[in-house]
């Protein structure tokens, strides 16, 4: 290695370990990547899979530079979250001057009031407002009017694989001793439903906290922790602003599910499907009555081939692909018939517009 390579990845390292004394809140876990990226192109990797890729030294630096920069900007208004009545805490953000907070659906569950704590160690009553259980959101609004420091919200839906994301929260709860630590990543997948999902590293008391894009706006809000650590659900922000007035007004409604494929507001064909050996696709084994399916002359014994053009392999990958459309959404299934080829357009609905709650 070139002595101004050397001296380069020094003055990287010495860089980022004065961004974390200066108090950004990068963890040693996070340090330790970004250095490690550092040695990785300098020993000659030419780009990394992402939107924006950092091929040189500079671009790193800049990448760093701006997980520094937004960290100091949203860590005031990431807030922790305590009910007396439950005994349980969660982080959240807050999203206007006037004390807007946004939080998952599970960390308020149980209570009508919390305790806001900011980072600072300022702590502040609060009113839980309303909840959106079947995508894990929920308002919390300070009883004071403030003016208190708020974030800006983006949007979820235009994420793709591979855009680099950060992620607050109060970590294992509040500690007066650090700010909320930042975690930097990328993300992995969209969907299902709302959700999409990170490589984020999360634990416990990280639930409700923000995710942010690298123009530091709001995107996401901490969902559930994968078994990993490293592959977490996040509720996007269109979520939000679908159902922005009804929560706002105190409503409350949906249900919680760690299986996010039974989501009652999960886009769905209504058709039970089957699998044959041999068999590339969907067997249609039953169409239900008053579903998109139906209305659009599926039939039982169809072999669902394709989705919108792309092969539809097994059922697995049908419920995959229908993950990341929304209610709403049409799409054009192409099926086999008696050796026919046809193509239907198909409206898809909610889940729980066919199916009756148990």
């Amino acid at each position: 290695m070139e002595t101004g390579e050397r001296s380069g990845r020094e003055e990287l390292k010495q860089s980022i370990q004065r961004a974390t004394l200066e108090g950004t809140g990068m963890n040693e876990n996070v340090i330790r990547m970004l250095v490690g990226f550092g040695v990785w192109l300098l020993c000659g990797v030419a780009s990394m899979q992402a939107r924006e890729p950092a091929r040189t030294l500079a671009d790193l630096a800049k990448l760093e530079a701006s997980v520094e920069e937004i960290s100091r900007a949203v860590q005031p208004a990431t807030v922790a979250l305590l009910s007396e009545r439950t005994g349980s805490s969660g982080s959240g953000v807050l999203v206007s001057r006037d004390g807007l907070v946004l939080t998952a659906a599970h960390v308020v569950q149980g209570a009508e009031a919390l305790l806001v704590v900011f980072p600072d160690g300022k702590q502040v009553q609060a009113k839980v407002l309303g909840a959106n259980y079947s995508k894990d959101i929920a308002m919390v609004k300070l009883v004071d009017g403030g003016p208190w420091p708020f974030v800006i919200m983006g949007a979820s839906k235009s994420l793709e694989a591979g855009d680099w994301v950060m992620a607050l929260g109060h970590s294992a709860g509040f500690d007066a001793g650090r700010p909320p630590p930042v975690r930097f990543g990328r993300v992995v997948s969209k969907g299902p439903g709302n959700f999409l999902t990170t490589d984020c590293t999360l634990i416990g008391g990280d639930s409700g906290g923000p995710l942010f894009d690298l123009k530091g706006k709001l995107v996401g809000i901490h969902s559930s922790i994968g078994l990993s650590l490293t592959n977490n659900n996040h509720a996007g922000c269109d979520g939000f602003r679908e159902d922005w007035d009804r929560i706002l007004a105190g409503e409350t409604w949906g249900a919680l599910s760690m299986n996010p494929f039974a989501n009652p507001e999960m886009p769905v064909l209504g058709i039970g499907m089957a699998m044959m050996r041999g068999v590339v696709g969907v067997i249609v084994e039953s169409v239900v009555a008053g579903s998109p399916a139906a209305a659009s002359g599926v039939r039982t014994g169809d072999v669902i081939r394709t989705l919108d053009g792309k092969v539809v392999r097994d059922g697995g990958e049908l419920l995959q692909m229908l993950a990341k459309r929304q209610a709403g959404d049409p799409v054009k299934l192409g099926v086999l018939r008696d050796r026919s080829n046809l193509e239907m357009k198909v409206t898809l609905k909610r889940r729980n517009e066919l199916y009756a709650p148990r």
